[in-house]
């Protein structure tokens, strides 16, 4: 049986505007507050480990392309989008979840063991990220769309953003304390703390095992369910606008934030790993100022429109970004791109979720985690160029493209634009 969320607090339910409605929804709904908690801890382990293996790659090989060879390996899993997703419309979504935690950390934990032991070679870093990859990827359409099962469509705005604060604020803390770990212990006792973080993400997750327990489509087999899937959000013109927007900055610039960071810092700006992880750190207090505004605004209008331009002004800085050789400016952008990306990050799966019927909503998230996934091959053909142009220029062709893409789909989908999502009456 499925246990019912609680009841929106007063004042959240109405989608009313203003940063304590949005921090309503962490007090009144112990569930979501629960769940919530275990993103901060899981992400601050993302964010740590992505640093310190990053690091470790670049500093074994000094090659933009063997460092992009191991992002892909991590973001590899992501291919497995829709599976993970028709097993997350089937499911119980908070057993995947802590199956998937569980194996996070495990994972984590002999990597970190290896690296404490010396024995930790490049191949060895390239195969811990594809191992831990296979758990933070497949498990998104679970912990995106238990989100809705626990707020409610009016909250949901609201909701995604604070769970992108979540992000954020690991982003600026896991990446300042995994470069200080670096620089002041090595990057064992970094991957140590990450490994912690996992596990407390885990212990947080264990009182939710009452909800989650929606299942649909029993009958049917998983590929069925995802044949179905891909035919029923196949005719939905705005879902398929999303999902395109989520596959063109996939291949063009989250590869660079996943994969090239180690080489700025040190290439075009002559940073240590404290000083990359001061890069991301910027961007991550950027992203949670983001998405504290989106927060407050409550269940807006326009959100369309909002993802679209907001995507198209996050491209711009990043283009900006790459022409920078000041240490002070591209600290400076990195906020901004950080505070820009919260209307991609948060409004991509709002949007996702608004435009789908709930009976695909974990199908049309395991379709986000596939354009997401293109970021593997991406992340190589960027770093195939990026070892002939240099890693400055591919950038800024890469975001200049994404604009000119962005201003098309805009042009062909102006529905997208207005959409707002809410229901009539």
């Amino acid at each position: 049986m499925t246990s019912a969320p609680p009841a929106a607090p007063a004042g959240a339910a109405g989608g009313g505007p203003g940063l304590r409605a949005a921090l309503a929804s962490l007090r009144g709904n112990r569930p979501f507050r629960r769940l919530w908690l275990s993103n901060v801890f899981f992400f601050g382990g993302v964010w740590t480990q992505s640093l310190v293996l990053g690091w470790l790659a670049f500093e074994a090989t000094h090659s933009e392309f063997l460092v992009a060879v191991f992002t892909a390996a991590r973001l590899a899993p992501m291919f497995l989008g829709p599976v993970a997703g028709a097993f997350a419309d089937r499911h119980n979504r908070v057993r995947l979840l802590i199956v998937a935690c569980g194996w996070a950390t495990g994972a984590l934990a002999v990597v970190a063991s290896l690296a404490t032991a010396g024995l930790l070679p490049y191949w060895g870093v390239v195969a811990g990220g594809l191992a831990i990859g296979f758990a933070q990827s497949p498990s998104q359409p679970a912990r995106a769309s238990l989100v809705l099962e626990l707020v409610g469509r009016e909250n949901l705005s609201t909701a995604n953003a604070l769970n992108s604060m979540a992000m954020n604020m690991t982003q600026v803390i896991g990446p300042g304390l995994g470069g200080a770990l670096i620089a002041a212990i090595g990057a064992p006792a970094a991957l140590w703390v990450s490994t912690a973080w996992y596990g407390v993400s885990l212990l947080l997750l264990l009182p939710l095992r009452g909800y989650g327990t929606v299942v649909r489509d029993g009958a049917q087999s998983v590929s069925a369910m995802v044949a179905g899937g891909f035919r029923s959000i196949g005719r939905n013109r705005l879902a398929v606008a999303v999902l395109l927007v989520t596959l063109a900055a996939n291949t063009l610039l989250w590869p660079v934030y996943q994969s090239f960071m180690p080489v700025f810092a040190d290439e075009s700006l002559g940073l240590d790993a404290a000083g990359l992880g001061a890069l991301l750190t910027c961007c991550g207090v950027g992203g949670l100022v983001g998405s504290l505004v989106i927060a407050g605004l409550g269940d807006f209008r326009c959100k369309g429109g909002v993802f679209v331009v907001g995507t198209a002004v996050w491209a711009g800085f990043w283009a900006l970004f790459a022409l920078s050789r000041s240490v002070p400016l591209s600290l400076v952008l990195m906020g901004l791109i950080g505070l820009s990306s919260a209307a991609f990050g948060v409004l991509q799966t709002t949007l996702l979720l608004m435009t789908t019927e709930p009976s695909v909503h974990g199908r049309a998230l395991g379709l986000q985690e596939l354009a997401i996934g293109i970021m593997p091959v991406a992340t190589l053909v960027l770093g195939a160029i990026a070892e002939r142009a240099g890693v400055a220029r591919t950038v800024f062709g890469a975001a200049l493209i994404l604009i000119a893409a962005l201003a098309v789909l805009a042009a062909r989908v102006p529905a997208l634009l207005a959409f707002s999502g809410r229901k009539p009456g």
